[in-house]
């Protein structure tokens, strides 16, 4: 079942790939963020009293110079943090040109958030530098910045923080430009097809990096062994490299604080997975889609401080999950796409720190949710493509915590959904591709009035039924795709009964 078993998890790589771009782009947002709640074209809109909240004077003179940034040629001599949030107001409201930057030469600005701007070019980066040792982030992410604008960022000795995904243009020579820069904490290329393995050898200078993001660079086969001298390093993400091997995983044996390790997608094997028994700080441990089974799972006996497991789409099976029996400190597991039986569920019945369990597998069944009961502090459950029946959900009464809960294996019908009714910390639940739901699903339903996203779709669904939906004041998503119902009656119900409603299926 490995490579993608299901067509969701497949829908999910492809809007990860090219409609997301620019939030992937900020993956390592630069400390500038914690000023965008200053900036007068993001005032809050109480919809009940259809009222704008009253801009303070700060945020009208901040307002005022956007509207005339033509008219200045320099705010070298206002205190620090008023540039900052002229500097943020013009980049969120894409006014910020060329020119106008040469507004903020010698600034002296901490932070600098161009991710995805347009127009970003090497021409910017003698502005950019001139904040100097003041500068301590700065975010590039799909500029055309290349590897000679990057020189300019040499002076700037205290930079802490930088971003630099889907810079296309900037290669292994662009790295030798940032080696002297030891105080970096955090560092990002992310999907950059022009660094290798001789590249990262400039990493090994970086001795305070606490955070590297290397996430879809296919030519670092070999370069991880730079990573050795690191040992403040505590997060690594080298997501879908599909260059890394086996051999490429030992040097990272002797990072002994790392806490999370982002392997999704490499094509690894359980061979390797003895350089991670010694590294007893982890806590987040993502193995999705690697070739893992159950073999491997023993080296993660010793990591008791492990939180977050993703096992999804490997060949892990139920005799494997004996190895995680003993980890009481796991709050998420994903065997989602996994081999993993009903059977093999008793040995996760002792973790009762868990909070999160995603079991979307076909050859799971009503016995296997049987299996969990005493996990009562749950509150997410993905049964997406399980095999649950009216009778399974039965069991469904000792979560009374859950807050999401995903059933879609066609099994249910409105007698299944009177276990659901009373799971009053639900804010989202899907129960598409149970065809045989009908309204009085809807009506069962209506006293979960803490929803904030229902999915029926596919089911026998009518207009008649949307009434029961007018106490869920809460919606703000809707899906009744495939169901006897149009847009305008869902329009309708919104503008008299759900105004917190902002997407619904049909459209």
């Amino acid at each position: 079942m490995m490579g993608g078993a299901c067509s969701r998890k497949r829908d999910q790589q492809v809007n990860e790939d090219s409609g997301n771009r620019g939030i992937y782009g900020r993956y390592c947002k630069s400390g500038s963020s914690k000023w965008l709640g200053n900036s007068i074209s993001r005032l809050a809109v109480d919809n009940k009293q259809g009222k704008t909240k009253c801009p303070s004077l700060m945020e009208l003179c901040i307002y005022k110079i956007r509207e005339d940034i033509d008219k200045y040629s320099s705010f070298s001599m206002l205190p620090r943090d008023i540039s900052q949030q002229i500097f943020n107001e013009l980049v969120y409201s894409q006014c910020l040109t060329e020119v106008s930057l040469g507004a903020f030469r010698d600034c002296a600005l901490q932070d600098l958030d161009l991710g995805e701007y347009p127009g970003l070019e090497d021409s910017w980066m003698d502005v950019i530098s001139s904040q100097e040792l003041s500068l301590l982030s700065v975010d590039l992410s799909g500029s055309d910045v290349t590897d000679s604008g990057l020189i300019h960022l040499k002076n700037c000795t205290n930079l802490q923080a930088m971003n630099f995904n889907y810079s296309d243009q900037i290669s292994d020579h662009g790295l030798e430009h940032i080696s002297g820069l030891s105080n970096l904490a955090t560092l990002s290329f992310r999907r950059n097809n022009q660094i290798t393995a001789q590249g990262l050898s400039v990493l090994s200078g970086l001795v305070n990096l606490l955070k590297l993001d290397l996430e879809r660079c296919p030519g670092i086969h070999g370069g991880l062994v730079h990573l050795k001298g690191l040992t403040k390093l505590e997060s690594l993400n080298i997501k879908c490299c599909n260059c890394i091997t086996d051999a490429d995983m030992k040097p990272l044996s002797g990072l002994h604080k790392l806490s999370l390790l982002n392997m999704e997608g490499c094509p690894i094997t359980a061979a390797c997975l003895d350089c991670l028994a010694g590294l007893t700080n982890l806590e987040t441990l993502n193995l999705d889609s690697c070739r893992i089974d159950d073999e491997g799972l023993v080296n993660l006996t010793g990591l008791q401080r492990l939180r977050c497991l993703e096992l999804s789409d490997t060949e892990v099976g139920s005799n494997g999950l004996r190895h995680l029996a003993g980890l009481t400190s796991l709050v998420s597991i994903n065997l989602s796409f996994t081999v993993v039986t009903d059977s093999g569920l008793k040995k996760l019945a002792g973790l009762a720190s868990l909070t999160s369990l995603n079991l979307d597998a076909r050859q799971i069944t009503d016995a296997g949710l049987a299996s969990l009961t005493s996990l009562t502090g749950l509150m997410h459950l993905d049964l997406f493509g399980a095999r649950i029946t009216d009778s399974g959900t039965n069991y469904l009464k000792n979560f009374k915590n859950l807050r999401s809960l995903e059933i879609c294996g066609g099994g249910l019908t409105d007698a299944g959904v009177k276990n659901i009714k009373d799971l009053s910390s639900l804010t989202v639940l899907n129960l598409s591709q149970n065809n045989n739901l009908t309204d009085k699903t809807l009506e069962l339903i209506s006293g979960l009035t803490q929803l904030v996203s229902l999915n029926v779709s596919n089911s026998r669904i009518t207009t008649a039924g949307l009434q029961h939906l007018r106490s869920l004041k809460n919606l703000k998503s809707l899906n009744l795709d495939s169901c006897k119902v149009t847009a305008y009656d869902i329009e309708k119900l919104q503008s008299t009964d759900l105004p917190n409603l902002v997407s619904f299926r049909p459209e």
